[in-house]
């Protein structure tokens, strides 16, 4: 292609949609290269948007944003093999307009995304793979794709292409993905009739429900689970760091299949037909696994950044965020006149210290790492807790003080003491 573009953006995923789109209001000229059969075709199906991230990108995206179900309540279970304890918190605020999150399907959210970015002037070019990128005296100048005659240039190239970015690997700016630092999620989708999910979560129509889940569900890897209701359907998976999937030579199928035969999971997708399945990795290294983000000509936005939020399990509204960021700093230069330089790009890194996304990070910074080395949140700790809990409702004769000084013992007798007061504060300092 001898055309020439300000800007490249690979990838039509979340972030690729957002940097493209505001490029193109920006007036800049924009080519996006996305190698699915069409954009969102290569990913996992089933999410959640959050509202804030899209509605500073596209304000009226209510108006006509292909949207599941505004989520009116948020559960949090920890598992053992038979039972769990958890939060739930419901409010009557999230049934008000305008809704704070939505479910979505990902394949038909994402072809939205994009079709408001072609409308703003962008060009896509599906089926298309992004081999290399063209480097000339240390600056990036464009792309190589695998089209016959594939050389296309731009003055910059956003990569948006996800959590295992092979092109920034192959260019040197970031290192390998460690398997510690990248989660595999696995996800299906079962269909209900309408009235029947609503039924089983206590809503209304259009109403919804999340449930986050952890504890043995994740069979001692470092991992969730969760379970988000759609119009007809109900998305559910588990997803654990790669590391403990080879470690201990369980499949994510097999983890999956376990979940939804856990008593308290498999009423709620009881009589469904389960239609798509879908694999996805998820970068979760956090802070300290953020790759340099910018330099001569290139940026990264996305997953492919690492921009990943393990502990509030949010990811979508940080690569639209990102996305954003990355596309306003080139719109700004572009404005002023200022080339496309490392020094000037810069600038994103900035947008994005002050922004939220780094902020979050930077708080849970130490949480893959402590989590990773401490198994026994996942495996002791949904056992004690259960154990408690059946202890102080069980009726059976005992005293209760009698019945508190047995949950005392359990937990002393599982941890000692020190233990105890050592999985506290690395606890605190995971979340702190």
């Amino acid at each position: 292609m001898a055309e020439r573009f300000d800007v490249i953006v690979v990838g039509a995923g979340m972030a690729g949609n957002a940097a493209a789109y505001t490029l193109a209001k920006g007036g800049l000229k924009v080519l996006q290269i996305e190698r699915g059969e069409t954009p969102g075709s290569k990913n996992v199906q089933g999410a959640i948007l959050y509202a804030d991230a899209i509605e500073k990108i596209i304000p009226d995206f209510r108006d006509d944003a292909p949207l599941e179900r505004h989520l009116i309540e948020q559960r949090v279970w920890v598992m053992d093999d038979a039972s769990y304890m958890g939060t739930h918190y419901r409010s009557e605020d999230f049934n008000k307009p305008p809704y704070n999150r939505y479910t979505i399907i990902r394949v038909h959210f994402d072809q939205w995304f994009n079709k408001k970015a072609r409308e703003a002037g962008v060009l896509t070019i599906c089926e298309t793979t992004v081999t290399d990128l063209l480097i000339e005296g240390g600056k990036v100048v464009g792309v190589r794709t695998d089209r016959k005659g594939g050389e296309i240039r731009a003055d910059a190239v956003i990569l948006a292409d996800g959590a295992n970015s092979r092109l920034a690997v192959k260019a040197g700016f970031q290192p390998e993905i460690k398997p510690e630092n990248v989660a595999l999620a696995v996800k299906e989708i079962h269909f209900l009739p309408q009235e029947t999910i609503e039924a089983r979560f206590n809503i209304g129509e259009d109403e919804g429900v999340v449930i986050e889940m952890a504890g043995k569900i994740s069979a001692g890897m470092m991992g969730t689970g969760f379970l988000y209701t759609n119009k007809e359907s109900i998305t559910l998976g588990v997803g654990c760091m790669l590391s403990d999937f080879k470690e201990q030579k369980v499949t994510p199928y097999e983890l999956l299949d376990r979940m939804k035969a856990h008593p308290s999971i498999a009423p709620l997708i009881a009589g469904s037909e389960m239609k798509e399945y879908a694999a996805h990795l998820i970068p979760e290294g956090g802070y300290n696994a953020i790759p340099q983000v910018y330099g001569e000509g290139w940026m990264i936005a996305g997953d492919a950044g690492q921009f990943v939020n393990g502990i509030h399990r949010e990811g979508s509204n940080l690569a639209m965020t990102t996305g954003m960021l990355a596309a306003q700093t080139l719109v700004e230069l572009k404005a002023a006149g200022k080339p496309f330089s490392a020094a000037n790009l810069a600038e994103y890194k900035k947008k994005l210290d002050d922004s939220f996304v780094m902020k979050d990070l930077k708080k849970y910074r130490r949480m893959p790492e402590i989590f990773h080395k401490n198994k026994q949140f996942f495996t002791t700790y949904p056992d004690l807790l259960s154990k408690a809990a059946q202890t102080l409702i069980r009726v059976d004769g005992v005293d209760k003080k009698t019945k508190e000084k047995e949950i005392r013992k359990n937990f002393v007798e599982s941890r000692s003491l020190f233990g105890l007061i050592g999985d506290a504060f690395k606890f605190w300092r995971a979340v702190e």
